[in-house]
């Protein structure tokens, strides 16, 4: 049996490494670890990561560069996103991830990051023909992808992340307020593009940390399970339901709710008012979830052909 490959995803909220291998163009997971380390939390303009983000980050590297050893992979490709690509102090964060765990992060910009999720988010959908809307929250940006079946059409990275959103708005007005210009500055891009007619009639799909946490919540999930995730439909009507029960509760009433991860309780507000706001503005009543996105395309970079 050939060796399996890695991929890494250190994400503004969120580290993940993948190990598997690629079968017929899709990923056969066989370990796969998540980390809640916040590498955005405290971020600045002038002093970039913080310290302490600096320190989780690297001791999930370390863990994740352990993992990878035992299971002998046979090569591996680490990205980094939002946060490090924004951060004044980021090839210092990489040149020092390099030397104490060996790992080499790519830092990679929103499109690519984009058309990566569009190839992960496409090998893990039960129908991959007809147009798509993908979007990925993450915490320092989100992308959105529009696609025909998987030749993507248009692709952009806009400022709106979790974790920016909430350290840096003081309420929810500010975030909406947020969110909605962007949103609708992306709409009149698409549309002056010639290509908004692919919109109607689209699948939505929403892929990472929000997307899935909402459809764990609509699941009721103690114990998160992919395979029910993936694929999962949620109506407008049910997100905002959803929203409108954590919206009242303090960040640690919210853990009561089932399918809310630990970490999570204080993001989701955010992720889910960004979530909405994509629903309504392109005119959507409905979005499926892909559990697959960044992570395994990053994975798919090792398929014959892809030239890694």
């Amino acid at each position: 049996m050939p060796q399996p490959f890695a991929s890494i995803d250190l994400g503004t909220n969120t580290a993940r490494l993948l190990i598997g291998r690629i079968e017929g163009g899709t990923v056969a997971p066989i370990h796969v670890t998540r980390c809640i380390t916040r590498l955005g939390g405290g971020f600045t303009r002038e002093r970039g990561i913080a310290r302490d983000a600096w320190q989780r980050s690297l001791d999930a590297l370390a863990g994740f560069s352990d993992e990878m050893a035992r299971a002998g992979v046979a090569g591996v490709r680490a990205v980094a996103t939002s946060a490090v690509r924004d951060a004044v102090n980021g090839q210092e964060f990489c040149a020092d991830v390099l030397a104490r765990t060996g790992i080499r992060l790519e830092v990679i910009d929103g499109e690519e990051e984009g058309l990566l999720t569009l190839r992960g988010v496409l090998s893990g959908l039960s129908r991959t023909h007809g147009d798509f809307f993908v979007f990925d929250v993450g915490g320092g940006s989100t992308e959105y992808t529009l696609a025909q079946a998987a030749s993507p059409l248009y692709t952009e990275s806009l400022p709106l992340g979790v974790v920016r959103l909430t350290e840096g708005k003081p309420d929810v007005p500010a975030m909406e307020e947020k969110i909605v210009r962007e949103l609708e500055g992306l709409k009149a891009r698409i549309t002056a593009q010639g290509i908004a007619a692919h919109l109607p009639g689209a699948t939505l799909v929403g892929t990472a940390g929000t997307a899935t946490t909402l459809a764990a919540m609509s699941l009721k999930m103690t114990d998160y399970d992919y395979r029910r995730v993936n694929n999962h439909i949620l109506c407008r009507d049910e997100i905002r339901a959803i929203f409108d029960l954590l919206l009242p509760l303090p960040p640690s009433r919210r853990l009561m709710v089932p399918g809310l991860e630990r970490g999570r309780e204080d993001l989701i507000i955010a992720g889910t008012l960004i979530t909405l706001k994509t629903l309504e503005i392109f005119g959507f009543d409905r979005m499926t979830v892909s559990d697959s996105g960044l992570l395994e395309g990053v994975l798919l970079s090792f398929a014959p052909g892809s030239g890694v």
